[in-house]
């Protein structure tokens, strides 16, 4: 399972919102969906979004291990 909690709290922090994160990364309105979901995302939108706000990718995103795993 994927969490972005991080990413919000740190747009929060930095005093931005998703349109501004969206304009400045380039990003569509179907992938911010994606991300307030927490729903899966392409490495590619992930770089532009830790390039955007000078971070790791473990600072905006969790993953935890399930013992099932959706197929």
């Amino acid at each position: 399972m994927v969490s972005y909690n991080k990413l919000w709290k740190k747009l929060i922090d930095l005093k931005l919102n998703k349109k501004e994160l969206k304009e400045a990364t380039g990003i569509g309105s179907t992938t911010i969906t994606k991300l307030t979901n927490d729903e899966l995302v392409s490495m590619e939108v992930m770089m532009k979004i830790c390039l955007f706000l000078n971070c790791d990718i473990g600072d905006v995103m969790t993953f935890t291990f399930n013992k099932e795993v959706k197929e």
